[in-house]
Formats: structure tokens, C-alpha cells, sequence
């Protein structure tokens, strides 16, 4: 224990016996130490309360400590003991005490900790099916649910496409077409979506142009992944400024699979056979063989 701490438990210790005794007259230690002259009832009594004094006094105190982190110049090394700079003595710290004190700052700065991340970050928040509906539907979509097996939702090639608005970006699409789009939210995997924003449908032989958007007119698709898009180097400069900065960036994506287009009068499927050739004989070439000579008799 450090000699400035010694020194006030003993004078803390002086005063508690001097009260205590018969005595109002302030005494020494070296005549409160007779205590051979009292009853045994007044010195088991003193005695208590000095111990008593001094557990009070030693719980009070909490010492700090010296970590690995840091040294301070006198400090020691040793586990469990700390060197007052003072006088060099070393005395041990309570560790039940410390350990408490530690515990109870290190519990605060967590739970201070933890409510500045609640407070950053956010806590998400909570849509109700209206709401959701409601979003969806400012972006352009709207989401059915999980398609099921059973529906067979991928039909082959049909001679129809569109042109659809999603979110700030159109495309132009045919049933079995594959598009990326900006992260669609409240839609999973293996969702079935409606693309109701619709701005034009065509085929072969007519063209509807809607104003701005066809309101009878759907495009179905099927979420197929939640994709991040090529990192994307962000770097800036000002030159003699001494600034340079270099970020990276990768867009969230969705995968979309078109799977049927409404709307439209669908024209009906025509093979185009190749017209059979018509068999023409070819004319029999006449013989060129040269007539044989006959010999003739002289």
C-alpha cells in the first residue's frame, strides 16, 4: 500500500480509538497500544471497528491498473501488483473490487456502444402488405407469389414483344428473354412477377403504342437471381492538391426471365415448307456415235 494511504488509515484509525475510549483526550499509538489496561470488552470492541475501518477504507479505493498497452514510468510488471511512485512500495489490489469496477465501465461503454449502432445503422423497418404493394408499384411491378411447378410457366417462343418500364430504365423483351435489373424489393427467388407498366406491344402485322402506358397489357416473369453487377473503380483527383481518392462500387441486380406477354392478339404459329421441285425429266441426248465403215471391195 502507498505511504499517502498508509498515513490516513492510521489517522483515520487514531481518531475511531480516541473516540472510543474513556479518554476524551486525544492519545498516541504508542498508549493506545496498551490495551492490556482495559476490560477485554473495550478492546475486542476496538479492535473490531478498526478492522472494520480499515476493510471499509481498502473497498473504497480502487487502485488502476497497469496494462500491456501501456507502462507507466515506475510501473510494474508483475501480475497483480502495482509499485506506488511515491515511495516503490508495492502492495497487491483487490481483485474483486477492480474486477467490478472494470466490469461495470466495460458493461456502460457496450450498452453506449450498442445504442449508437441501433441509432446509425437503424432498425429495419417494418411494411405492411399495403405499403409493399404500394412500392412495388411506383417501380412497375407487382409480385404474385412462388410459382409452382405445376403452372409450367416457360412457353416457347411466341412472335410478340414489348416494351416495358422498370424503375427508371425500359426494355424491350420477348417471351424466354433474360434482363438485369436494378435489386427489386419484397420479391424472392422463384417469384412470379407482373410487369404492368407496358408502354408498347408489337408483332409482325400490328403495333400497339400506349399513352403513355397500356392499361390492359401485362408482362409475366419469374425472378431467377439476386446478382451484384462488375465492381466498378471510382477514382478521383485534383491534381496539386494533394487529393486523390479511390472507391469501388457493385450495383445490386435482379435477374428477370420473361415467361409470357398479354395483351396482344397472338399471331398463330405458320411453317413455311420448302416448295417441293417438280421432277423434270431431262431429254435423252441423241447418240453421236459415228457410223462404222464398211470396206468396200476394189
Amino acid at each position: 500500500m502507498g505511504g499517502a494511504n498508509r498515513r490516513w488509515m492510521n489517522i483515520l484509525i487514531r481518531r475511531a480509538q480516541s473516540l472510543l475510549l474513556p479518554s476524551s483526550k486525544s492519545q498516541t499509538l504508542s498508549q493506545i497500544s496498551r490495551l492490556s489496561l482495559l476490560n477485554s470488552s473495550q478492546s475486542e470492541l476496538i479492535s473490531s471497528t478498526t478492522d472494520q475501518i480499515r476493510r471499509n477504507f481498502t473497498s473504497s479505493i480502487s487502485f488502476p491498473r497497469n496494462f500491456s498497452t501501456y507502462h507507466s514510468r515506475g510501473s510494474s510488471s508483475r501480475r497483480g501488483g502495482v509499485v506506488d511512485a511515491n515511495d516503490g512500495d508495492e502492495y497487491d489490489v483487490d481483485d474483486d473490487v477492480v474486477d467490478e469496477d472494470e466490469c461495470e465501465e466495460v458493461s456502460d461503454d457496450e450498452d453506449d456502444d450498442d445504442n449508437v449502432v441501433a441509432s446509425d445503422s437503424g432498425v429495419k423497418r417494418e411494411y405492411s402488405v399495403e405499403e409493399k404493394a404500394k412500392e412495388a408499384a411506383a417501380i412497375g411491378y407487382k409480385v404474385v407469389g412462388p410459382v409452382d411447378r405445376s403452372e409450367r410457366p416457360f412457353k416457347p417462343y411466341e412472335p410478340v414483344f414489348a416494351v416495358v418500364q422498370i424503375g427508371s430504365h425500359q426494355f424491350k423483351v420477348s417471351n424466354g428473354d433474360c434482363i438485369y435489373t436494378e435489386r427489386l424489393k419484397f420479391c424472392e427467388v422463384n417469384d412470379k412477377l407482373i410487369l404492368n407498366r407496358v408502354l408498347l406491344l408489337g408483332t409482325a402485322n400490328q403495333t400497339i403504342i400506349g399513352r403513355p402506358t397500356l392499361p390492359d397489357a401485362a408482362v409475366y416473369a419469374v425472378v431467377e437471381e439476386h446478382a451484384l453487377d462488375a465492381k466498378v473503380i471510382i477514382f478521383k483527383k485534383k491534381r496539386r492538391k494533394n487529393y486523390r481518392r479511390t472507391k469501388g462500387h457493385r450495383q445490386e441486380l435482379t435477374r428477370l426471365r420473361i415467361i409470357d406477354i398479354q395483351g396482344i392478339e397472338k399471331p398463330e404459329k405458320t411453317t413455311v415448307g420448302k416448295a417441293e421441285k417438280a421432277s423434270v425429266k431431262k431429254p435423252q441426248k441423241a447418240s453421236s456415235k459415228r457410223p462404222e465403215k464398211v470396206p468396200v471391195a476394189a
